[in-house]
């Protein structure tokens, strides 16, 4: 982000641009492109401005108050190539966003971390002490970062147990389908979730 933030003018255009790009239908009001990309509203301001100048974003009707992708853009699929598919997973900055939010035991990565679109989790925490309103800003962070809301499941350690002794459907679908295991402690190493 901070090399494409340098390249592209700075990280705050960097990430409206990323949050167009991967919502390409949907329309966003100044104040939801400000709560979504953590960009103070003068750069907001600014960045907007800028990328409605070049044809990147448009409104849609004469009284919009939306802010949308323009499919017609003539380097729409540079910018993807660019801002989306060549981000790669920054394992230690992805640790140092959670660092606070308790003993994680295993953190796996899915979805939009990966380029897989159609996984069910992007993001799963499992740990003891846990505490939720972290986990949701670190989320908040991330999904600010990326350009996207991320779908996320959070469990303590013996219900993820339980559940992965269960078959639960979603601890299947997550590790029986593309992931990448962050960390994992050894209370919950590869041969006891490959036993199951």
């Amino acid at each position: 982000m901070e090399i494409l933030g340098k390249i592209l003018g700075n990280p705050a255009r960097v990430k409206i641009m990323r949050l167009f790009l991967l919502n390409r239908s949907k329309g966003f009001r100044n104040k939801d492109i400000i709560n979504r990309s953590r960009v103070s509203s003068d750069a907001v301001r600014k960045e907007i401005k800028l990328l409605a100048s070049v044809g990147f974003i448009k409104k849609r009707g004469k009284f919009s108050l939306e802010w949308y992708f323009d499919s017609s853009f003539k380097y729409a699929g540079e910018f993807e190539d660019l801002l989306v598919r060549s981000e790669n997973l920054n394992k230690q900055k992805l640790l140092l966003n959670f660092k606070k939010v308790g003993q994680i035991k295993l953190l796996i990565v899915s979805g939009v971390f990966i380029k897989n679109y159609n996984s069910r989790v992007d993001l799963l925490i499992v740990g003891d002490n846990l505490k939720k309103s972290r986990i949701e800003q670190g989320v908040r962070r991330l999904e600010a970062e990326i350009g996207v809301e991320l779908i996320y499941a959070v469990f303590n350690t013996k219900e993820f147990i339980y559940r992965l002794n269960m078959y639960d459907k979603l601890v299947r679908d997550i590790l029986d389908y593309p992931h990448e295991v962050v960390l994992q402690s050894k209370e919950l190493s590869t041969q006891a979730l490959n036993k199951v």
